[in-house]
């Protein structure tokens, strides 16, 4: 059975992912640079630093800033989004996650939050959910973020557990490769052909129930 389920935030827990694209659109017109909806899906769990990178890529304006004026560009997007974010309320978590970490919690699953967002503290608080989380990783205390495996290797450490033991869930490719490169069980919300075909999938949030999870752990076992 696993003991330990590593939650994403953005498209997972609540969606501020518009949000983000705003805030990063915004940016990106001040600098002359001009990004649309399919560009931000490159953007999709990956952390502020490499998003920035990948944004000032796309206007072959990577070499043109400075470290200090790269972490300023980087603060200024972050001070719009949080401006955007102070509306966030209870009523805005995804269907059926409230339902689902009060059911961990009472089977004794250890519940983490693996999110790239240095927001994540502030929305747990805003959405009224912090007290069910066990932990939440500090994505700036790790070496490289989504796809590579290290803040759910780091969840399930600060479970107190193997990523062996836990599962982990995303809506973004880059999250599910992460899953996967650290050996916990990755479920995906979306699409197969936005997430892959080896993986188990839920179509929205409100499928995602304790009962979903215990089979799909025991399909993995047995396949």
């Amino acid at each position: 059975m696993f003991k330990g389920v590593l939650f994403d935030l953005d498209g997972v827990i609540t969606d501020t992912a518009e949000y983000h694209f705003l805030a990063w659109q915004a940016l990106a017109n001040e600098l002359g640079i001009t990004i649309d909806r399919k560009f931000n899906e490159r953007l999709k769990g990956v952390s502020r630093e490499d998003s920035l990178r990948l944004i000032l890529a796309e206007g072959k304006q990577e070499d043109r800033y400075s470290p200090t004026e790269f972490a300023a560009l980087a603060k200024k997007k972050n001070d719009h989004y949080k401006e955007m974010i102070q509306s966030v309320t209870p009523a805005d978590i995804y269907p059926g996650i409230q339902s689902l970490l009060t059911a961990l919690k009472e089977n004794q699953i250890g519940i983490a939050l693996a999110s790239a967002s240095k927001n994540g503290p502030f929305l747990l608080e805003h959405l009224g959910i912090m007290a069910l989380f066990d932990t939440i990783v500090d994505p700036a205390s790790l070496k490289a973020g989504k796809p590579a495996p290290d803040i759910y290797e780091a969840a399930a450490s600060q479970l107190s557990l193997a990523p062996s033991e836990c599962i982990g869930i995303e809506d973004a490719l880059a999250g599910i490769q992460a899953i996967q490169a650290s050996g916990a069980l990755p479920i995906g919300i979306g699409k197969e052909v936005d997430l892959g075909t080896d993986i188990a999938l839920v179509p929205d949030t409100s499928q995602l129930t304790y009962d979903f999870l215990c089979d799909t752990w025991q399909n993995q076992i047995h396949s």
